[in-house]
């Protein structure tokens, strides 16, 4: 099953929210509605960890399947390639979870609140990319804001055509459900992180409250009574005492969009009491053992089909299954929460250069737990493709020195390609085109067939193989020169700092003792 819906392009510049009469904030757009489900992180681990236990006959898998509904996983115009793999072969997997407040049904009408509401587009207002690493040995998870502003990119909806222009301004992150579907929210988190994502997974209010009820309640901890309601009505409705509590069905949703209530009421603070739930939730899919009783199984497989949408790549019980198999092989303490560092822009926020470190990490599939293996040496990373004969080896060097505050540092490009031919590479050429912005130097070559000959180029500079990667933008190997070498004949590889910043607040997976702090205006 397709989505088929009409929608309207929002509104450019950076946008303002108005509170939906639940208090948990909805911006005040108004477009047309979507016809499908949209994911609620929660429930959608549990699909994934839970799906492939239920084994039954051929027909009832078909109709799981036929539960099960699709949508495209990119929609913007550049895709981020694939990373390299491993010394042994591996690749990380990126699945990214989106969040949405969609009043789509009377159902999701009654948990979301808000008449005025009901039929409009959803916003992506829960975004997690879930990031299994190459040796399938940890997890880590990063939270997006759904107050984050950033650029949204040209998305083009497949299902009718309707082109949605990138975006003037910086515009609130949770806006690109509305530009075509998952597909832009997938393509949004691409450009600004970099990162590439292999699959997203979504579900609605309605499925949220159906699967906290199948796995029977999850654990979680307040440090005081709370009640999130405030004078004017604003709040999740969510009301438990001090301590620790099995939290199910409509009390898990209102603990998963309490912002009133939490810590300073700020949207960051109900992505720390998210992260607090979904650590819970693993702990409870890994241990509880009702959840080997067949009927709770069966039963758990239906909700967890019905609720979910998918990219094509995950739209079957068996590839859910295998995904299944993978992430429940990683150990709750090698599990990381994070959420993206950030600073206030008045009401908003906006990503620092932390976030920049943290997407790094991910991107170089670094542990944010601190706890790799010791690093393979850099011989290990050398491909099996051998490189052609230097003088051979076509290399275009770009001048990539420009910063936000400096002008690029003048005939860059030029210096390095007579650098590479004095070494032997006749056919480096310095490319006379406008200046890029890049933060390091790095090599990128399109084809595996091309990897030896970049991996050629810079070992002949000095470059760690580390900087050299394989990308769909590039025609042939291509050398681009980075802020961090504007000047001088000798390149030195910048100290990189694998440490995952303190402002990402991380969280333990295996952490039982993380409690909820309550804002004092909101005890009883």
């Amino acid at each position: 099953m397709t989505r088929n819906s009409v929608r309207e392009a929002a509104p450019a510049g950076e946008s303002e929210a108005a509170d939906d009469g639940s208090g948990e904030g909805r911006d005040d757009v108004r477009r047309a509605p979507r016809r499908h489900r949209v994911l609620r992180w929660s429930a959608t681990v549990l699909a994934v960890l839970i799906l492939g236990s239920a084994t039954t006959g051929y027909l009832y898998y078909r109709h799981l399947n036929d539960n099960i509904e699709q949508d495209h996983l990119n929609l913007g115009e550049k895709k981020v390639a694939e990373p390299t793999p491993n010394a042994a072969g591996q690749t990380p997997l990126n699945i990214l979870l989106i969040g949405s407040d969609a009043r789509d049904t009377k159902e999701n009408q009654k948990l979301g609140g808000a008449r005025e509401t009901f039929g409009a587009t959803p916003l992506a207002d829960v975004q997690m990319l879930v990031h299994l690493s190459a040796d399938r040995t940890n997890m880590s998870v990063v939270s997006m804001p759904r107050d984050t502003l950033l650029k949204i990119p040209k998305c083009t909806d497949p299902d009718d055509g309707e082109v949605y222009p990138a975006s003037d301004g910086r515009t609130m992150t949770n806006q690109s459900l509305g530009h075509g579907g998952p597909g832009c929210t997938v393509a949004t988190w691409e450009q600004l992180t970099g990162i590439h994502i292999d699959h997203f997974m979504m579900v609605d209010f309605a499925g949220v409250v159906s699967m906290a009820d199948a796995v029977g309640g999850v654990p979680v901890c307040v440090d005081a009574n709370i009640h999130s309601r405030d004078s004017q009505g604003h709040g999740s409705g969510l009301k438990l005492r001090k301590g620790t509590h099995s939290i199910k069905g409509e009390q898990a949703l209102q603990w998963l969009r309490t912002r009133y209530g939490f810590e300073d009421g700020s949207d960051l603070a109900r992505a720390k009491a998210q992260h607090m739930y979904m650590s819970s939730l693993i702990r409870v899919l890994r241990e509880n053992a009702t959840l080997s009783n067949p009927n709770k199984l069966r039963n758990l497989a239906e909700k967890a089909t019905a609720a979910i949408t998918v990219d094509p790549g995950l739209d079957t019980v068996k590839k859910l299954y295998d995904l299944s198999n993978q992430l429940r092989d990683v150990k709750p303490e090698r599990i990381t929460m994070t959420t993206m560092p950030n600073r206030y822009v008045g009401a908003r926020v906006e990503p620092t250069e932390d976030a920049e470190q943290l997407f790094r990490l991910v991107r170089e599939d670094i542990a944010l737990d601190g706890k790799d293996a010791k690093k393979v040496r850099a011989e290990a990373l050398l491909s099996d493709d051998p490189a052609a004969a230097d003088a051979d080896i076509a290399v275009q060097v770009l001048n990539g020195t420009r910063t936000d505050t400096r002008a690029a540092a003048r005939g860059r490009a030029g210096t390095v390609a007579g650098l590479l031919a004095e070494k032997g590479f006749d056919r480096a050429v310095a490319d006379q085109g406008p200046s890029l912005s890049e933060k390091t130097t790095v090599v990128r070559f399109p084809s595996a067939d091309l990897e030896g000959d970049a991996q050629a180029v810079a070992q002949a500079l000095g470059i760690p193989l580390g900087a050299v990667h394989k990308s769909t933008e590039v025609s042939g190997v291509t050398l681009v020169v980075g802020a961090d070498w504007r000047e001088g004949t000798a390149y030195k590889a910048p100290v990189t700092d694998d440490t995952t910043p303190d402002s990402a607040e991380a969280l333990n997976g295996a952490d039982e003792k993380a409690c909820m702090h309550v804002n004092p205006g909101f005890t009883w």
